[in-house]
């Protein structure tokens, strides 16, 4: 297990490096840059357009640069730990990616978990009493969590928030500890406000693991270990989850490998619509307006986070199921 970590680490060293190309190549491939962006949004208002600035913009930027010169001083910097300057915010990119990374990473380990927790005793029950009134019931849900996108459900929750009970539900703080610095209170406000977005982004991932987790243990219930182990006489729910359910859990490990990636990507409408201050919003930002470092560093470490998490996925499952071995 040691040999295959190390090995999946070394090899992540080259797909990172063909990641950077590609997320460099993206970035630039649109028309112009972020200057010429500015300098459009600048004549579509009306504003004098100063070339000379523009000139300026790009020799400080190093955007007169050809597109390998620039790669290189980007990486480079990326190496070392600096991200470069976001173009449009006039920070460092470093500043701006870290907070919302964190609240990304907070808000999806609670909708995992949470996802986890609703659709494993679901699962199981609707596998266990197939085509019972339960079963049923468990069945229409799942489809309409499926069905149901979930920037829509944010909506109808706001609606009923606002018009019956008056409260505003957005956002992941109070207005007095948006700015404010970490500290416990800060800490137990976000608490108060997390769950009506994992709530919300859970329920198409919850209802997914509820079909995934009943088709897997159906299939299991009707091999022959299942029968053999009941004819000896074992408990049918020690059974249950001693065997069938430890092999069916293959599908719940696995979403980690794409539950990382979306700490950054994942539900970019649903945070708009919910104000909340994570990263997807900001990287759509980046991408629109042409902010190349910004853009960049949320490409690399949504690069970064699909390796990491599909490490840990291969390394569950190996420990997970029996049937899995690495040479």
């Amino acid at each position: 297990m040691i040999t295959y970590v190390i090995r999946r680490l070394i090899w992540a060293i080259p797909f990172l490096f063909a990641a950077s190309l590609v997320a460099f190549a993206l970035i630039t491939l649109p028309p112009g840059d972020y200057v010429t962006t500015m300098a459009q949004t600048l004549a579509e208002s009306g504003d004098q357009v100063d070339q000379a600035r523009l000139a300026a913009l790009r020799a400080r930027y190093g955007l007169d640069q050809p597109l390998i010169v620039q790669y290189f001083m980007w990486i480079g910097g990326v190496l070392q730990g600096d991200f470069g300057m976001s173009f449009e915010w006039n920070q460092p990119v470093a500043d701006l990616i870290w907070e919302r990374l964190g609240l990304s990473f907070i808000l999806e380990f609670s909708t995992l978990i949470f996802a986890w927790g609703v659709a494993l005793p679901i699962g199981v029950y609707s596998a266990v009493r197939k085509y019972s009134v339960g079963d049923y019931v468990a069945s229409v849900l799942g489809f309409l969590g499926l069905a149901l996108p979930n920037f829509l459900i944010a909506l109808v929750l706001m609606y009923i928030a606002v018009v019956h009970f008056g409260t505003d539900v957005t956002g992941l703080f109070s207005p007095q500890y948006r700015d404010a610095p970490w500290s416990w209170a800060k800490f137990t406000n976000l608490l108060a406000h997390l769950w009506i977005p994992v709530i919300i982004l859970g329920t198409s991932t919850t209802a997914s693991l509820i079909r995934i987790m009943r088709a897997n243990l159906l299939d299991e219930l009707s091999k022959p270990y299942v029968v053999t182990a009941r004819a000896k006489g074992l408990s049918e729910w020690k059974l249950i989850l001693k065997y069938p359910v430890r092999l069916a859990l293959n599908p719940f490990v696995s979403t980690i490998g794409w539950a990382f990636p979306q700490l950054i990507s994942g539900a970019v409408i649903t945070a708009y619509v919910l104000s909340l201050p994570t990263a997807g919003p900001l990287m759509l930002q980046a991408l629109l307006a042409q902010d190349m470092y910004l853009a960049g560093a949320f490409i690399l470490l949504l690069c970064c986070f699909s390796i990491v998490g599909m490490l840990i996925s291969d390394i569950l499952l190996a420990l997970v199921d029996p049937r899995i071995r690495f040479r």
